[in-house]
C-alpha cells in the first residue's frame, strides 16, 4: 500500500488537474483560481470539491468564492485543526463509482494519491500529506489533536494516524464500506459507520480494540453526538431514518423515521448532520430529497423539514451564532445559505465542481 508522507507542490497541482470529472452528472466548471488568503477568517466556509480537486473558500456574507486551494484527487471529508489555522482533507485515488456501476469499466486506482492533506489556510496550499490507509473518505480528530481516525472504505478498516509524524499507527477491522467517523466527546471511544453491514463499530481509543457492533438503519452515513456524549444520532440513508444510540449502554434507544412531503423530489435520504448551537437540535441533510430534517434531541423525535434547500445537499455546517445552516450541493455545484428561524434559503453561492463536505471557520 503506497501512501505518501509528503508531496511536492507540482505534483499536487497535477493531481488537481487530473482529478476525476465524472460521476454520472456534469457539474458546472469552476471559475478561475483566486488569490490566497492573508489569514483564516471567522465565518468563512471551506468546501471540498470532489471532482475539482480543490477546497473552495466561500464568504457567505458576501455570497462569493474567496479562493480555491488545490489539494489533490477526490477531496471529501474535511475538518479544521483545533486552532483553526489548518484544514485536514481526505484525498483518494479511487475512481468515483456511482451505485450500480460496472467496476470493470472504471480506470485503475491511483494509490499514491491516497492521504490526508494538511492545508495551511493563510498560505493557501498543502504543506504535507499524512498517510491514511487505502481510499480515505471521512475522519475525526482526538480532542488533543494528536491522533486522527480515518475510514478506509475499500479495506473495511479504520486507520489511526499519528498527526505529528504523519503515519498510520494502528488499523482496526470494522464493518464493510466504512464511512462516517466521530470521536465521542471525552475522547475515550470512536464510532465508525458501516454502509454494507448496517452497523456502527465502537472502538476503544486507548487500546484500539473493538468494543461493540451496534445495528443501525440501512446504509448509515454519519454520527452526531450530543455535547455530553451520552447519545449518538446515526443517519440511515436508504431507510429514511435515524438510529439513536445510548452511548453508555452501547444499545439502540430508538429509531426516528423521517417522513416524506409532496415538495420532496425523492424520499428522504439522511446523509450528514450537525448539532445546533444550543445543543437542543440536530440538523440532517436529506440528499436528493432536497431538504433538511430537524430533530429534537431531548425528545428524540422528528420536528420538521426545511424544504427545497438545494440539489442533493450532502455536507452540512452551521454558523457560530447558530442562526444559519450551510449545505454543499454536489449536482448543482453550489452552497446554500439557510436561515433557521424562517426555514428559507437566503442565497445559493456558485462554487462549480461537486461540493461534498463543508466546515465553518470559527
Amino acid at each position: 500500500m503506497k501512501t505518501p508522507a509528503s508531496t511536492t507542490a507540482a505534483s499536487l497541482l497535477l493531481a488537481a488537474a487530473l482529478a476525476m470529472t465524472g460521476c454520472g452528472e456534469s457539474p458546472p466548471a469552476p471559475p478561475a483560481t483566486t488569490p490566497a488568503l492573508a489569514a483564516p477568517v471567522a465565518g468563512h466556509l471551506y468546501v471540498s470539491d470532489e471532482t475539482g480537486g480543490v477546497v473552495v473558500v466561500v464568504d457567505p456574507a458576501a455570497g462569493a468564492v474567496v479562493t480555491r486551494i488545490p489539494v489533490g484527487k477526490r477531496p471529501r471529508g474535511i475538518r479544521l485543526s483545533g486552532d483553526g489555522t489548518r484544514l485536514f482533507v481526505a484525498l483518494s485515488g479511487s475512481p468515483i463509482a456511482p451505485p450500480g456501476v460496472d467496476e470493470s469499466t472504471l480506470p485503475p486506482a491511483d494509490r499514491a494519491a491516497d492521504g490526508i492533506g494538511v492545508v495551511d489556510i493563510a498560505a493557501g496550499k498543502v504543506e504535507r500529506v499524512l498517510q491514511s490507509g487505502q481510499d480515505p473518505e471521512t475522519f475525526d480528530l482526538s480532542p488533543d489533536g494528536l491522533s486522527m481516525f480515518v475510514s478506509n472504505e475499500e479495506t473495511a478498516e479504520m486507520s489511526r494516524l499519528d498527526v505529528a509524524k504523519g503515519v498510520v499507527t494502528a488499523r482496526v477491522a470494522v464493518g464493510g464500506e466504512p464511512e462516517g467517523v466521530a470521536v465521542r466527546p471525552g475522547g475515550a471511544e470512536v464510532y465508525v459507520t458501516s454502509e454494507e453491514d448496517n452497523s456502527v463499530s465502537i472502538i476503544d481509543t486507548a487500546t484500539n480494540k473493538l468494543l461493540a457492533e451496534v445495528p443501525t438503519a440501512s446504509r448509515p452515513r454519519d454520527i452526531i453526538f450530543t455535547r455530553d456524549g451520552a447519545t449518538a444520532f446515526v443517519t440511515g440513508e436508504t431507510a429514511a431514518a435515524i438510529t439513536v444510540i445510548d452511548a453508555t449502554t452501547r444499545k439502540v434507544a430508538t429509531t426516528i423515521k423521517i417522513p416524506a412531503t409532496d415538495r420532496m423530489p425523492t424520499p428522504p435520504r439522511p446523509m450528514s448532520g450537525v448539532l445546533s448551537a444550543d445543543g437542543q437540535q440536530v440538523f440532517v441533510s436529506l440528499g436528493r430529497a432536497s431538504a433538511i430534517a430537524v430533530i429534537d434531541v431531548a425528545k428524540r423525535a422528528f420536528v420538521r423539514s426545511i424544504q427545497e434547500v438545494g440539489a442533493r445537499p450532502w455536507g452540512i455546517g452551521i454558523s457560530a451564532d447558530g442562526r444559519t445552516l450551510y449545505t454543499a450541493n454536489g449536482p448543482s455545484g453550489d452552497v446554500s445559505v439557510i436561515d433557521i428561524a424562517t426555514d428559507t434559503v437566503q442565497r445559493r453561492i456558485s462554487t462549480g465542481g461537486s461540493p461534498w463536505g463543508i466546515v465553518v471557520a470559527r
